[in-house]
């Protein structure tokens, strides 16, 4: 057979790693944004912060001496003290192919005239997708639950707190973040919710999914209701965690990845649902992410089944556990394409036109652009741009305004700094 030659000369692309910029990493995002140019709102409900590069400013605003000083002592670049974590089997980097994983090493400019190192980041990965708003959430700090020393969860919790409002989110009002809640103390949680619910940009609160404490304790029902008075969402974000007991069966880090981020939040929602916190809170708005949607319709299945054969076990419900699901919200990443029929369906059952919010996981190795729902044949234009951002508008109260550049204006400015 003959060889086809290519129309034009094939030219070898730059090689990405960790010190690539962000706008050269997202180029091909950018060039998709061209087909939501015309949106109202984009919203990115899930990207995270690589805490090891800016770690040591957040454990400045230890309030603890003894752990601030305990946590210095340990620094080192890149480190994460008084983190519980496997560095060296979390795999996430796939081995250098998606090296931003680790935390990006790029050359930005100087912070006072630019701003703060991780807000320029931030601001780059916004304007290559397109988006008018981006929440942050952490990474490490997901495992930070399952800490043996409850009050290094609590004295992190907070100076991260301190550090998002005074330090980031003032620098860009397109960065929105939700608190941290060092769920394993309900009363510093509630202490959280006062001292910071009402700053600026903090539009939610969040319960990492990686821990064992029922959510239906007693303990948390102040802090329930303190969070519906606000008006703003309760988030659960699920994570990975090897060392649990269960998944250390698993002999790879796939196997892991699959089952370890649906767990936590299989467990968390049945205790929610089945123990009729929707019931007793029925304007708190809830949202579960990072999850993918493949398991809220076999859960949909199973509870209903259960309580339609055992209604005693759980008399505080009015209706179904799947009614009540189909009015939370969710995130679409990590979003399960590979068999459109079934997405489609389960799309359909979770009302997704109305409670499914689009996330990127950026800049993690398994991260969605904006096209993985724009491509997407069996959904409506409108149901596009409810998932793309009017439906975290109204989840986390926000103008539907556009701040973000045209997207003819991005490429341009990235082709004009490719040039220099």
């Amino acid at each position: 057979m003959l060889e086809r030659v290519p129309k034009k000369p094939l030219r070898e692309l730059p090689e990405i790693t960790v010190a690539s910029d962000t706008r050269d990493y997202l180029a091909r995002a950018a060039r998709q944004a061209r087909d939501t140019d015309d949106y109202e709102l984009l919203v990115d409900i899930d990207a995270h912060l690589q805490e090891g590069g800016f770690f040591h400013e957040i454990i400045e605003l230890m309030e603890n001496d003894v752990l601030k000083q305990t946590a210095q002592s340990m620094m080192r670049p890149g480190s994460l003290p008084l983190i519980n974590m496997q560095p060296g089997m979390s795999f996430q980097s796939l081995a250098g192919r998606v090296p931003h994983q680790s935390g990006p090493q790029e050359t930005t400019e100087d912070p006072t005239v630019a701003g703060h190192r991780f807000v320029q980041i931030v601001r780059r990965t916004i304007d290559s997708m397109g988006l008018d708003y981006q929440v942050i959430f952490p990474t490490a700090m997901l495992h930070l639950g399952m800490n043996p020393m409850e009050e290094i969860e609590v004295e992190l919790a907070r100076a991260y707190s301190r550090w998002l409002v005074e330090r980031i989110l003032p620098e860009d009002k397109r960065i929105i973040a939700l608190l941290y809640l060092p769920f394993n103390s309900p009363l510093e949680c509630e202490k959280l919710v006062r001292d910071y619910g009402d700053k600026p940009g903090i539009v939610g609160f969040t319960v990492c999914a990686v821990r064992h404490k029922p959510v239906h304790h007693n303990q948390y029902m102040r802090l329930y209701s303190m969070i519906q008075e606000t008006g703003k969402p309760l988030v659960f974000h699920a994570g990975p965690h090897w060392d649990d007991p269960s998944f250390a069966q698993l002999n790879r880090f796939i196997s892991m990845h699959a089952l370890s981020f649906v767990h936590y939040n299989l467990i968390h929602m049945t205790n929610w649902i089945i123990n009729a916190l929707p019931e007793r809170f029925p304007k708190l708005k809830v949202a579960w992410v990072e999850s993918g949607l493949a398991w809220v319709p076999f859960l949909m299945q199973r509870l209903d089944h259960e309580v339609m054969m055992r209604q005693s076990e759980a008399p505080g419900l009015k209706r179904l556990p799947s009614d009540y699901m189909r009015e939370m919200y969710y995130s679409s990443q990590p979003l399960e394409r590979n068999d459109l029929e079934m997405l489609a369906m389960t799309m359909k059952k979770i009302n997704a036109d109305t409670q499914l919010m689009f996330a990127s996981d950026w800049p993690h190795w398994d991260f969605d652009p904006p096209s993985s729902i724009t491509t997407l044949p069996f959904l409506s234009e409108q149901a596009k741009r409810n998932i793309l951002g009017l439906n975290a508008a109204r989840v986390f109260n926000l103008p539907v305004k556009r701040l973000r550049p045209r997207a003819r204006d991005v490429i341009a400015a990235q082709q004009e700094r490719a040039a220099q």
